[in-house]
């Protein structure tokens, strides 16, 4: 669509509607948002689990149910609106890849980041380019399935040698349906072979490295077409063509963060989820060595933005433990962890420890029992230490970046499914001693719609996005209660051990 276009449609006032695909960590989701020049209305089209499975060879994504599930759900999407979309735009957890071979097949299924396969390949990279440098070319934190671990592991297997192109999971997903292929900037950062100063490939860091950045699709931006649904695409779904797919924040944080409803001021944001994302919206990186001992990541964002956040281990603690105690009914646990007193067990939640599936509630358990802390022994319990260890991690990455960006925080927001965790969000106020503002829950779907419509469009810059979320999506405030010196001790417990 042209400008002028483009101006012509908003000033009619009329509505466009869009496909947010969403995919994270343990559940995907394909939403439909419709867009007016002052309207921003989401709804669930279809939701569908994500459920890695183990296999001999390791841990893998099962991208064919994926996929299945982004069909059903566009199929759900059409039949919601007459069959028409006016755009699709697709969002997924970062790191993880498909290779594909000189035909464009798929060999095998991704690799999981969970898997053990990067177990002690950080201290081989290391060896060729020593951490403090690794980070001030990349600006990314040591996480041990980083992609470029992942490919420094998979590069002496025969899969890797018969790979062509590396997608992205998000870039794979747009070419199975699209035919066209690319690698978005926002995801392209998390893979440790971007510069963040420069937004574009460390070709300098790859070549000492030994990793042939041929191997990906040139990079995209958030707003850039990726190409037209497949005739079979749209036989399958029943939508009527053309059907033009959208290059969003395909990093989910990153659409998550462009659906901060934050105006003006000060703000620091914790995206929540299976992960917990905490942070600062930045112009530029923080490369200094004390960011990286702190092991602050600065990804890339929207409007040349940078995500300078931490990664703490987020829900996943509490989502295992669930699993682990057969589903009991999330709203009375809670209920009943709000019960217990305050900070009487601690964890370090960004502790890798605790990164692998399996035997959660028990893992937690010997944590405390280590320390020399009281053992939570009911699901009560230990929800609650899970639930105070959140808001102590939240609490000193807030703190942190503050400190290390020289950037002041005034408020707190946070998205995504922490949002619906009432405890957790007045547990993070008290903990930061600062008012947190709870917004969209679905906020990686809303950011991703937000590009779509941009591309057409509808709204503006990051700043008139945000405008719009504050005007039509509900947000719910807390105040910071109690003192500020017992959450203080509880991190000094903490690091003294």
């Amino acid at each position: 669509m042209s400008g002028s276009e483009a101006g012509t449609f908003a000033e009619n006032g009329a509505v466009r509607t869009y496909a947010a695909v969403d995919l994270g960590a343990s559940s995907g989701r394909v939403m439909v948002g419709r867009v007016g020049p002052d309207s921003l209305e989401l709804s669930e089209a279809h939701r569908f689990a994500n459920r890695p499975v183990r296999v001999p060879e390791g841990l893998r994504w099962d991208v064919l149910a994926l996929y299945a599930g982004v069909l059903d759900g566009l199929r759900a999407a059409g039949a919601s609106t007459g069959g028409r979309l006016d755009s699709v735009g697709l969002d997924s957890w970062a790191v993880d890849y498909g290779l594909l071979d000189d035909d464009g097949a798929l060999l095998g299924n991704p690799v999981h980041y969970r898997d053990a396969r990067t177990d002690g390949v950080a201290e081989k990279v290391w060896a060729s380019v020593p951490a403090a440098e690794l980070y001030a070319a990349t600006g990314l934190q040591y996480a041990p399935f980083n992609t470029l671990y992942q490919l420094t592991a998979a590069r002496s297997t025969a899969q890797f040698a018969r790979a062509r192109r590396l997608l992205l999971i998000p870039d794979l997903l747009s070419y199975w349906l699209t035919g066209e292929q690319g690698t978005e900037l926002t995801n392209a950062s998390t893979t440790q072979l971007v510069d963040p100063a420069t937004r574009g490939w460390s070709y300098g860091l790859a070549d000492r490295l030994g990793i042939d950045l041929s191997l990906f699709a040139p990079l995209r931006q958030p707003g850039d077409p990726a190409g037209l649904l497949r005739p079979e695409v749209l036989e399958e779904t029943g939508l009527s063509g053309p059907v033009p797919v959208t290059a969003v924040g395909s990093h989910d944080t990153a659409s998550a963060v462009a659906a901060v409803p934050a105006v003006g001021g000060r703000f620091a944001y914790i995206c929540t989820g299976t992960w917990s994302l905490a942070g600062l919206e930045l112009a530029a990186p923080v490369l200094t060595e004390e960011s990286r001992a702190a092991n602050f990541t600065n990804e890339l964002g929207l409007d040349g933005t940078v995500r300078y956040l931490r990664n703490i281990m987020g829900l996943w603690l509490l989502q295992e433990c669930v699993r682990a105690w057969g589903g009991p009914d999330l709203g009375v646990l809670l209920r009943e962890a709000a019960g217990v007193p305050a900070l009487r067990s601690v964890v370090d939640a960004g502790d890798a420890a605790f990164l692998a599936p399996g035997r959660m509630p028990e893992r937690i358990a010997e944590a405390c029992r280590a320390s020399g802390q009281p053992v939570p022994a009911s699901r009560a319990e230990i929800t609650r230490c899970i639930l105070d260890s959140l808001a102590l991690a939240h609490r000193g990455a807030v703190a942190d970046a503050e400190r290390l960006a020289d950037h002041p925080v005034e408020v707190v927001y946070v998205v995504g499914g922490g949002t619906r965790n009432a405890l957790l969000c007045q547990l993070t106020a008290d903990a930061c001693g600062l008012p947190v503002v709870a917004g969209a829950t679905e906020a990686a779907a809303l950011g991703n719609v937000l590009v779509q419509a941009r591309a057409h469009g509808l709204v503006g810059d990051l700043a008139e996005m945000r405008r719009l979320l504050t005007r039509t999506q509900p947000l719910t405030r807390y105040e910071p209660r109690g003192p500020a010196a017992r959450w203080r001790a509880a991190q000094d417990r903490l690091d003294a051990r």
